[in-house]
């Protein structure tokens, strides 16, 4: 069975690090859809219960009579990764 599928994607994200601005791709099982969203469209992330994490949750964003979670794509990826990528790529 392969790990891929006809949704799975590649997410390209800018990283910082210590060579600078590094753009990275990270593979995901699917994406809904790719929005352009506004600063002032932001808003904190509420209080969901002791039952789920919001770390790795940047905010909300209301658009178009919904509501989407906006990942932080800064928390996703743990030290760990980032600093295996820059090493590969300096």
């Amino acid at each position: 069975m392969s790990l891929y599928t006809e949704r799975t994607c590649i997410v390209v994200v800018e990283i910082e690090g210590w060579a600078g601005t590094v753009m990275i791709g990270i593979v995901v099982d699917s994406v809904s859809e790719v929005l352009n969203i506004k600063v002032d469209d932001i808003e904190d992330t509420p209080a969901f219960g002791a039952r789920i994490n919001t770390d790795y949750i940047l905010g909300m964003a209301k658009m178009g009579g919904g509501v989407k979670i906006l990942l932080d794509i800064d928390r996703a990826l743990s030290a760990e990764d980032v600093v295996a990528v820059l090493e590969k790529t300096t």
